[in-house]
């Protein structure tokens, strides 16, 4: 027998199969009672609320999910380096509305574009670099671009709706293969986000910041320019929603993106993802997003108010958080 499948102690270590000591993961535990949470409340709401398997409700879901869900993707490792960012919903109605703008002033749509996503990337790396270089927490920063954003989005388009006709941004909006355009973007965002967050050293070093900062500083890993990236990804993700919001209602418009923040949140919160850093997955936020819109959308079509539909989802964000501490054990002062 070889020293190394000994025992300190000097008896043969027991080491459980591969398979089960997988399934024991808490994470992958947790995705696997979102899945099926995600399937018993799809059953529920097949059985009850009209029209929800619809083809055109089952589209509608989709396309919902895939705004959120682009944004939610960057989110993830935001929030698992510890960091939160509330101003993606203003940064999806400044890019609407610059796209609005730009368009009118006679851009070609392809610049238009091109300078909305480098705006939304220079942007999300100030907010980035202010978290990184003086310290400021990100709440704080985001918060007064959550403000600074909407405004410019006002200011720039006059609170107008500036129609926009443009064969790209149709194909934009057209389906393929039975599946609309944003689904796909959000299939291979996601795939990106899932690779950077399992096979590098970016990914690791996200994880390692979240559980540890100092130690990870320590330990070399840059984490400033960590930061920023991280902040530069989200804004770059809003544009691209920004953009595509812009190519789905036809017109540049600052009055998009109210409240999307706080559904890519607790869409990412419902997904496993620890406010605390350290802790999360894109598997899980996927689920989350699904979840998120497949109870709005389910409560829609039972006619439930807008305010009755906020008040659900702080429930069930609340219930999701607790959940999250309840797996990290009592908090000792």
């Amino acid at each position: 027998m070889t020293a190394s499948a000994v025992h300190p102690a000097g008896a043969p270590a027991t080491r459980p199969p591969r398979g089960l000591t997988r399934f024991r993961d808490p994470m992958l535990l947790q995705q696997l009672g979102l899945l099926a949470i995600l399937a018993l409340t799809v059953a529920v709401f097949s059985a009850t609320a009209p029209n929800f398997l619809s083809a055109l409700n089952i589209e509608n879901i989709l396309r919902q999910a895939a705004f959120a869900g682009i944004i939610a993707m960057g989110m993830t490792l935001v929030i698992v380096a510890g960091e939160i960012d509330i101003s993606v919903g203003s940064a999806v109605a400044f890019s609407c509305g610059l796209m609005g703008v730009l368009f009118e002033a006679g851009w070609n749509i392809g610049a238009a574009i091109a300078v909305t996503v480098v705006l939304g990337a220079a942007i999300g790396a100030v907010a980035g670099m202010f978290r990184a270089r003086f310290g400021i927490p990100s709440f704080i920063t985001t918060l007064a671009l959550f403000l600074t954003l909407r405004g410019l989005a006002e200011m720039i388009t006059e609170t107008r709706s500036i129609p926009i006709s443009s064969e790209v941004l149709d194909a934009l909006n057209a389906s393929y293969l039975g599946v609309p355009f944003p689904v796909w973007v959000f299939g291979a965002v996601a795939a990106v986000f899932w690779w950077v967050s399992t096979r590098t050293v970016f990914g690791r070093s996200v994880y390692a910041i979240g559980g540890n900062a100092h130690a990870a500083r320590l330990a070399g890993i840059p984490v400033a320019r960590v930061r920023v990236i991280l902040f530069a990804l989200t804004g770059v993700l809003a544009a691209i929603t920004g953009i595509l919001t812009t190519a789905r209602i036809g017109v540049g418009t600052s009055t998009v993106g109210n409240g999307l923040e706080f559904n890519v949140i607790a869409a990412v919160i419902i997904g496993g993802t620890s406010l605390a850093g350290g802790r999360g997955s894109i598997l899980g936020s996927i689920l989350g997003v699904l979840f998120v819109t497949v109870l709005g959308n389910a409560l829609v079509l039972y006619g439930v108010g807008s305010s009755a539909q906020l008040a659900v989802q702080g429930v069930v964000v609340l219930l999701a958080v607790l959940v999250n501490s309840v797996r990290r054990g009592p908090v000792t002062d």
